[in-house]
């Protein structure tokens, strides 16, 4: 496996294609509204993306035995976790919930984060899961350190979303960041006893100065089993509990990791 480490140059055009996300992110929430679309949410994003010189890194975003995703922006309602596919049918409405997830190209370099919201009024106990998933991202952040190891960080992530009470999704993770939307290492929200770790191959990588990784705390109300309908992309809650996703993505330091997708 390698990991790219990022020397300081090409970390300054990763903070440069992050601020573009979090344009597109921002603009997104603020047009956040009962009665708008998930296609308009899209389109905005894409034009944020594409004024400030870079291109949309979801749209036509390969998979192995599916359609290339057809948009700018992931917009997932309610029980969906991950890879809605934004639709003009699909009409937000008072009291949803959505993670809005969008990245872009920008000078060879990616940017990548989400954020999760409601729509309108919701009650303290959806708030709550926003909120808990959000502190999970800080959380994991904090973890960010040396010498701590990738392992390290989804201990310190799921730990936390356990003692609040929540399940965190375990097919599904953060990922290296660089050249390629995909690169290693990969970021789980979670991590399975030694013996289980060792049988599945999973294996642990010492975090380093230059590393640059999207850490995506994915945290579910009810049972961790999800499942993808058929559109092959959207992720779903088996059991139609809700869930929420915030993701930045950061650069590995001698001391505080710095995030690189804020405005």
């Amino acid at each position: 496996m390698t990991i790219h480490i990022k020397t300081p140059d090409e970390i300054a055009v990763m903070r440069e294609a992050g601020r573009i996300v979090a344009r597109a992110l921002q603009a997104m929430r603020e047009a956040l509204r009962p009665g708008i679309s998930t296609a308009e949410l899209d389109k905005l994003a894409e034009t944020v993306i594409r004024d400030h010189g870079a291109t949309p890194a979801f749209l036509n975003y390969p998979k192995p035995d599916a359609p290339n995703f057809p948009a700018t922006v992931t917009a997932s309602i309610n029980q969906e976790l991950v890879h809605g596919i934004p639709s003009p049918k699909r009409i937000l409405r008072e009291g949803d919930i959505i993670s809005l997830d969008t990245g872009c190209h920008f000078q060879g370099f990616v940017g990548d984060a989400a954020f999760t919201a409601a729509v309108g009024a919701v009650s303290p106990a959806v708030q709550r899961l926003l909120d808990v998933t959000e502190r999970a991202l800080q959380v994991g952040i904090e973890a960010s350190v040396l010498p701590n190891e990738t392992r390290d960080v989804a201990l310190a992530v799921q730990n936390y979303v356990l003692g609040q009470g929540y399940t965190v999704a375990r097919e599904y993770t953060g990922h290296g960041v660089g050249r390629n939307m995909h690169e290693e290492p990969q970021m789980p929200n979670w991590w399975p006893r030694s013996r289980i770790a060792r049988r599945i191959g999973w294996q642990s990588y010492p975090l380093q100065p230059g590393m640059t990784y999207a850490l995506e705390p994915m945290v579910i109300a009810g049972r961790p089993d999800l499942a993808e309908l058929d559109d092959q992309w959207t992720v779903v809650t088996q059991d139609g509990t809700l869930c929420a996703h915030f993701e930045h993505t950061i650069a590995i330091t001698d001391g505080k990791p710095q995030i690189l997708t804020l405005l």
